[in-house]
């Protein structure tokens, strides 16, 4: 997938008018690219139009519009794009209620290399989590991660033909697995890896 640079991106005046179009699409898109893992974590596998997205809202809210701050907001977001060979993915943990968020991320240390994702009858691939962030303290780990699966040829093509593609978390504090996804999640997921690599 190619990163986004500036003439990707439309100028605030434009994004403004074609906003509620352009977001009703990405979240149509979103839909079939997120994965509840259990009650409280949620994966949300990032592609290019979903960056593109981030991109747009940020520099809207921030009201940016210079070429070196739009150029900083690429740097930022275009590592989440998949390069043909991985899965990007924010992972979420997420619980309404404050305390109990406290609580539980105090006791997640690590869950986020505890995160697996599997094609067909392939060994479970684990993620390399949060390159270049800290996103964890002794005490506690966060509420946000990135995570970057990457596969093997043989996992691709088994994607790309149908293989089913499971999702599991194994965390002293937080087990689950969600057993083979829905057909219109694993093609949008298998749609981020390319063949010819």
């Amino acid at each position: 997938m190619s990163r986004l640079n500036k003439t990707d991106l439309l100028s605030l005046e434009e994004y403004a008018s074609q906003r509620p179009n352009y977001r009703e699409r990405v979240m149509a898109h979103k839909k079939s690219r997120q994965v509840a893992l259990g009650p409280n974590a949620t994966l949300y596998f990032e592609d290019r139009l979903t960056m593109q997205y981030q991109i747009q809202e940020v520099l809207r809210i921030e009201k940016i519009f210079e070429a070196a701050a739009i150029d900083e907001e690429l740097q930022a977001y275009n590592p989440l794009i998949p390069d043909g060979t991985n899965w990007k993915v924010t992972f979420m943990i997420e619980y309404e209620d404050q305390a109990e968020r406290r609580v539980a991320l105090s006791k997640l240390i690590g869950i986020e290399r505890q995160v697996w994702v599997q094609i067909g009858d392939f060994a479970k691939v684990s993620p390399i989590a949060n390159e270049d962030l800290v996103r964890e303290t002794e005490e506690k780990t966060s509420a946000v991660h990135f995570l970057r699966f990457e596969l093997s040829a043989k996992m691709i093509e088994a994607a790309h033909n149908g293989a089913e593609i499971k999702i599991g978390v194994n965390h002293p504090a937080y087990t689950y697995e969600t057993g083979a996804l829905s057909q219109n999640i694993a093609e949008s997921l298998a749609g981020d890896l390319s063949l010819h690599h």
